[in-house]
């Protein structure tokens, strides 16, 4: 969830595109049917593997990349949504894009706006690959647990998706949770460094905040991230199944870049308070400073709304907007070229 970083699944977008892979698996499926029956059981159990290994490496790299290419929007955004946390909200400056980046170049220098990218491709790769392999097995799973139910079934089709990708959302947030915290207190730094890299990040919290301080705003980010990506697998699918049916000869790279740029706003938008509140929790106590907020998370929200107002929850919401559709445009292309040079592997041998 890109609502992740400031997280546009990510608000999800990195993991809308593992449907239409899905889509490419099916298709390969569908190309041994009408082969003799004993050649593609033995092609479907010896891919199945392979298949898998494609997604899990594919998601990862193309989740890095987009990481990488979308940096400076990402780190404004968390700016943005600390941005009340250690201030006097009567006298914030409103927020501006442009504003803040020339800020950034001019007192930090032009790579601070990649500050903390190093950490975010750490996280961002087995994320995605643990994001786009979680959701594949997910969803084969409930497949197989509904059994013939599911063909042809509208209303058991978007409920698995929904599912299945809120779990995978969830799993790959808990296994990569420490690194996304680290990268989040290293992109908030401004002037005064603290921590001085990823492993000294590392070393620091635990010895100042002990080990479970790594998991401060776990329970905001699993809230948020299974509602967010599975928002965004589900919308992506209804969408593109609609599209498809009134006008099947469209571009699939149009198809599957339009529904993913609108299924990743949708999710950042129902999802980005709990983003904002887990944001502000996970930066809690770092580099010595005194608490803020000293209630869970309902009281967190509490303590936001009645300081900053509804604004507050959605304080960083354009520049996550913003990188939606790039995000979703290079990750579709990045994954897709993968799946192709896989492909043409395959079919080489």
């Amino acid at each position: 969830m890109e609502a992740r970083a400031g997280i546009v699944v990510e608000g999800g977008q990195r993991a809308l595109n593992t449907a239409h892979g899905s889509v490419v698996d099916g298709g390969a499926r569908k190309l041994l049917q009408p082969q003799p029956q004993p050649q593609p059981v033995k092609q479907s159990l010896n891919q199945q593997p392979h298949m898998g290994s494609v997604h899990f490496l594919a998601g990862g790299i193309a989740g890095a990349f987009s990481k990488t290419c979308t940096a400076p929007l990402a780190r404004l955004t968390i700016l943005f949504q600390v941005q009340g946390m250690h201030s006097n909200v009567a006298t914030m400056s409103k927020p501006c894009i442009w504003h803040e980046a020339s800020r950034i170049v001019k007192e930090e220098g032009y790579r601070a706006l990649w500050k903390g990218n190093m950490v975010t491709i750490a996280h961002r790769l087995p994320y995605s690959s643990v994001n786009f392999y979680a959701y594949e097995r997910y969803k084969n799973f409930l497949k197989s647990v509904i059994g013939e139910n599911y063909k042809g079934n509208v209303n058991t089709e978007p409920l698995v998706h929904f599912v299945a990708g809120g779990m995978a959302g969830m799993t790959a947030a808990s296994v990569t949770y420490p690194l996304d915290l680290v990268r989040t207190r290293l992109a908030a730094q401004r002037n005064v460094i603290y921590y001085k890299g990823m492993w000294h990040a590392f070393h620091t919290i635990c010895r100042d905040e002990g080990f479970w301080g790594l998991y401060k705003g776990l329970g905001p980010t699993l809230l948020g991230v299974g509602p967010s990506l599975a928002i965004s697998f589900s919308v992506y699918e209804a969408l593109r199944k609609h599209w498809n049916s009134h006008r099947p000869n469209d571009s699939t790279a149009v198809v599957s870049l339009t529904c993913g740029g609108l299924s990743g706003i949708a999710s950042s938008t129902a999802t980005f308070p709990l983003d904002l509140v887990r944001r502000r929790m996970q930066l809690e106590g770092a580099g010595g400073r005194a608490r803020v907020y000293n209630t869970a998370l309902f009281g967190t929200f509490k303590h936001i709304f009645k300081n900053e107002g509804l604004r507050g929850l959605y304080r960083g919401i354009l520049p996550e907007y913003y990188k939606v559709v790039p995000g979703v445009a290079i990750v579709f292309m990045t994954y897709e070229t993968l799946q192709m040079c896989w492909s043409r592997i395959q079919t080489s041998y």
